[in-house]
């Protein structure tokens, strides 16, 4: 996690940086600071920031993984990664309640917002739940 914390704190920083130069540049050239890239550069600082200090967070309380030391090997990473579903139709159905709910944004539609959201929490609840019901569920013997 000590890559990790480092890397979003180095974005952190750059977007930081940018945001100072961005805001000297349009104060200069017009007399008054362009608000919403200014504002957008500080946010995105913030949110890298929020980031960083989760991993650096993390990265105190756990035990250091191979790419965290200098002399780690590659062949210590190895092995089993985690589970991955073989096959599921939900994140499919997640994208276009998802897609719903936004195209109900872009016209202005509350009702296809609302229909989109209720829409999201049904693929989201059987994505999550895909495992513990219907066919994937494991028998007991």
């Amino acid at each position: 996690m000590k890559t990790e914390y480092k890397i979003f704190s180095g974005v952190a920083l750059f977007l930081f940086g940018a945001a100072a130069v961005y805001g000297a540049y349009t104060h200069g050239e017009q007399g008054q600071i362009e608000w919403i890239g200014f504002v957008a550069l500080i946010l995105s600082g913030l949110l890298c920031s929020m980031c960083g200090g989760f991993f650096w967070f993390v990265a105190r309380r756990i035990d250091l993984r191979p790419e965290d030391r200098e002399d780690g090997e590659i062949a210590e990473a190895a092995g089993e990664v985690g589970f991955f579903s073989p096959g599921s139709y939900w994140p499919f159905g997640l994208a276009l309640a998802a897609s719903t709910a936004g195209m109900g944004l872009v016209f202005w539609q509350w009702w296809l917002v609302a229909l989109g959201m209720i829409l999201v929490v049904f693929a989201a609840c059987g994505l999550l739940f895909e495992y513990y019901s219907g066919t994937r569920h494991p028998a007991e013997h």
